[in-house]
């Protein structure tokens, strides 16, 4: 009896000296207590690394199309840039360029936004704000892409990712280290459902505002049903080319939807066409913005 307690003890020590040089072994990555990887670890941590996103960044330009320029925020059929959600000197609105750079953005942000423009003309925007080498730059185009005379003449998605991709080519290609923060396409479907309610604003639509969506604003037959479902699908493969061409860039942050989902009202809609922000809108859209630039670790 005496014997076998003996013999048993003994193997039950060896068996847990090789469980815990086993452990030992994986959490020392494969070196006993004395072996070199112990000594290289001895040397000191290696160096974090520099993080790819700066939330705070020095400079800034804007991309775009007329909601960048601030059209129709402070009166009719005119840019109002001074009230831009990206680079506007506002106080109601306080831009995205006066939240980062503070006093500094009337000297290190600008502009190139274009009222009118769709996703074609971006590159060409692009090698504008590329040769200030910004810091970060902002996107928002799409809406024009989407609204046209007809569904049928909406920009085809591949050809809109073709312009999204063009451009960050042309930026990369000047501003290799340049930021990119990306806006979602708005709601255009919400749009029609807010302004509709407004009777001035049905008859400024008439005069030829986004027709693929606004056109015949009071019709509720499938016919007109179907245009705008088409129309704002159209909205959504934009905006899903979007987020997957950012994906590809490591210094490209996409909005994740956050303008396409805001539940915007009439207060937010310039009371000139019922189409464009508003200066209230122009701030909602900078608050959304300035989040996710400055957002850690996104």
């Amino acid at each position: 009896m005496r014997k076998r307690s003996h013999r048993s003890r003994a193997v039950a020590a060896v068996t847990a000296a090789v469980v815990l040089g086993a452990a030992g072994c994986d959490a020392l990555g494969g070196d006993g207590p004395g072996g070199s990887g112990a000594r290289e670890r001895k040397a000191g941590p290696s160096a974090s690394p520099t993080p790819v996103w700066d939330t705070s960044p020095a400079s800034l330009a804007a991309v775009g199309d007329s909601i960048t320029r601030g059209f129709d925020a402070c009166s009719v059929l005119t840019d109002c840039p001074e009230v831009s959600w990206a680079t506007g000197d506002s106080g109601e609105v306080k831009s995205v360029a006066v939240r980062l750079l503070g006093a500094k953005a009337a000297t290190h942000s600008w502009n190139y936004a274009v009222t009118g423009a769709r996703m074609a003309d971006l590159p060409a925007q692009m090698a504008r704000a590329a040769a200030r080498r910004p810091a970060l730059v902002t996107v928002m185009a799409g809406a024009n892409d989407a609204c046209r005379v007809t569904a049928e003449a909406m920009t085809p998605v591949a050809d809109f990712r073709a312009g999204f991709e063009e451009a960050l080519r042309t930026l990369r290609r000047t501003a290799p280290t340049a930021q990119v923060y990306v806006a979602s396409v708005p709601d255009l479907k919400r749009l029609w459902s807010q302004g509709r309610t407004n009777v001035l604003g049905k008859q400024v639509w008439k005069l030829g505002i986004c027709p693929s969506m606004l056109g015949d604003a009071d019709a509720l037959d499938a016919a007109a049903n179907l245009r705008r479902e088409t129309v704002r699908q159209r909205v959504e493969d934009y905006n899903r080319v979007l987020e997957e061409v950012c994906a590809e860039d490591a210094r490209c942050r996409f909005d994740g939807g956050a303008v396409y989902a805001f539940r915007f009202g009439t207060d937010q809609l310039s009371h000139w066409d019922w189409f464009h922000p508003s200066t209230n809108g122009q701030a909602r859209l900078a608050e959304i913005a300035y989040r996710r630039i400055t957002a850690r670790g996104a």
